[in-house]
């Protein structure tokens, strides 16, 4: 069974709102969500970091994209799909399990999460258009964190011309 850790950035796009997303790029977002949904695991914090960041980009009625449907099952738990998971904060208000790595200093606080439950549970993380997970892909995955890159990795083709 696939288990992923799903960026909001992928809900967002699988949305269709308020977003330039390439049509190619869009599809991919709800194939990938369609199937997680479907045959996959979707891990989440029980802190509920997570939650709280689809919240702001999702409805959780589920209506009337994709990526809603998603955060209203993540919510919901529908059918067991949903893993959660306990990621540990230091007593600096960092993820343990996000490395501190020099070349990751900068990598964006609002995506630790996802990489911490990512490395936690040697599963990939899903990115559609975030590109802080592909400009530190290099030290992602030199850190034991795999990144799944639905629109590809030519930044160029994520968005429609």
């Amino acid at each position: 069974m696939r288990r992923r850790v799903v960026d909001s950035n992928v809900a967002v796009i699988a949305n269709g709102r308020d977003t330039n997303a390439s049509l190619a790029c869009r599809t991919a977002a709800i194939d990938a969500l369609a199937a997680l949904l479907k045959t996959g695991r979707i891990i989440v914090d029980d802190a509920g970091a997570m939650l709280a960041e689809y919240r702001t980009y999702c409805h959780p009625r589920g209506q009337p994209g994709v990526g809603d449907r998603f955060f209203r099952e993540v919510l919901m738990n529908y059918s067991g799909k949903i893993e959660r998971i306990t990621l540990e904060i230091s007593d600096d208000g960092s993820y343990v399990d996000v490395p501190r790595d020099p070349d990751l200093v900068k990598f964006d606080l609002s995506d630790r999460k996802f990489a911490a439950a990512a490395r936690k549970l040697s599963v990939p993380v899903l990115n559609a258009v975030d590109s802080d997970w592909f400009d530190h892909r290099a030290a992602l995955q030199r850190n034991g964190i795999k990144v799944e890159f639905l629109c590809g990795l030519r930044t160029e083709e994520w968005f429609a011309p």
